[in-house]
């Protein structure tokens, strides 16, 4: 755990690197006053990432924008497709079957409530949405206290030697996992929305979303 809290520590003193996570984490928290609209498109940016590139799905989600939500499946397919998106079918497939839970989904974000079951409740009803993505889109529309957990993540864990590297993430290892970076979020008196961004800088270099 030392090893971990002290590579954050260290980036911390990054004033530039500070700067821009904290500006970060202040633009996920002003998302939930922009449009219904906004949001669900942060959503299909969320479905996008499973298995594949978050810069490239940065670059499709603004490219495509609305259309995210106004295109026919097929339509949309063929724009992932365009957009050089892995998987242009099952994805535009997962999205045209997420706008339906717009009510559901407004009613998250407008209700305090457990993060932890908001989360459960979404990667159980939502298609293409597991604990990763469901985690990522909850810390990028405000919420900061579920950790999203890629492989990125997991080789920073697994080189610090927090952990072995699993040969799949199920809800026990991806919660165990999770339980660890809490315990260091604690220790570095910052949250785990926080504490993701550090640690995927620590990891690539940059800091997205």
């Amino acid at each position: 755990m030392e090893k971990l809290i002290q590579l954050i520590v260290n980036i911390k003193k990054n004033r530039e690197v500070r700067e821009t996570i904290n500006f970060r984490i202040q633009e996920f928290q002003k998302i939930t006053e922009k449009s219904t609209n906004e949001i669900l498109k942060e959503l299909c940016f969320c479905i996008l990432t499973a298995n594949f590139n978050a810069e490239k799905s940065i670059k499709i989600q603004e490219e495509i924008n609305d259309g995210l939500l106004t295109f026919s499946e097929s339509k949309l397919a063929k724009e992932l497709k365009k957009s050089g998106h892995r998987f242009p079918n099952i994805r535009a497939k997962y999205i045209v079957e997420a706008r339906m839970h717009e009510e559901s989904i407004n009613r998250i974000i407008l209700s305090p409530g457990d993060e932890q079951e908001q989360r459960d409740w979404l990667a159980k009803n939502i298609k293409g949405i597991g604990y990763k993505e469901a985690s990522h889109f909850l810390r990028n529309i405000g919420f900061t206290d579920l950790a999203i957990i890629d492989f990125h993540i997991i080789d920073l864990l697994t080189r610090l030697e927090l952990i072995q590297k699993p040969k799949n993430l199920g809800k026990k290892k991806y919660l165990e996992i999770e339980k660890l970076l809490r315990n260091a979020s604690i220790k570095l008196n910052m949250n785990l929305a926080e504490l993701d961004l550090y640690m995927w800088y620590a990891e690539t270099g940059k800091i997205l979303k």
